[in-house]
């Protein structure tokens, strides 16, 4: 039986994973851990943005703390990083590779509305509540 009660903490679950997922994407651009990109020597100053965008972001949102509005800057910057570097590519996202983009744009874009969860620093804060 699903218990209702556990939709905070499931909520805080989604969070942490998407986050850490996304947070991998920006140490691999600026310390090229857990690899480098292939073919990526030096980056372009775009990709410096977003490696510091998912660094800092990453971490908030894997953390819960501010989560909002961290959530929103990650949710643009995936939407950009769609358009930017894989529409070009085809329509179809199976086949220009930017599910991920799309997935990491719309999970944070939730986030955005549904907040941190139950298992947050917002949430120990107070800042956790849906907004109404």
């Amino acid at each position: 039986m699903i218990r209702p009660e556990w939709s905070p903490r499931i909520l805080s679950v989604l969070r942490i994973v998407t986050a850490l997922l996304f947070l991998q994407h920006g140490l691999m651009k600026s310390f090229a851990f857990p690899a480098p990109i292939p073919g990526m020597d030096h980056l372009p100053p775009i990709l410096i943005a977003a490696s510091i965008i998912e660094l800092v972001c990453g971490t908030l949102i894997t953390l819960g703390l501010f989560t909002r509005i961290a959530a929103f800057i990650a949710s643009g910057e995936m939407a950009v990083a769609y358009f930017m570097g894989h529409i070009s590519r085809g329509f179809w996202p199976a086949l220009n590779q930017g599910e991920a983009a799309i997935m990491f744009c719309f999970i944070f874009l939730y986030l955005v509305f549904a907040g941190p969860g139950e298992w947050s620093v917002d949430a120990m804060r107070g800042k956790a509540a849906p907004r109404t």
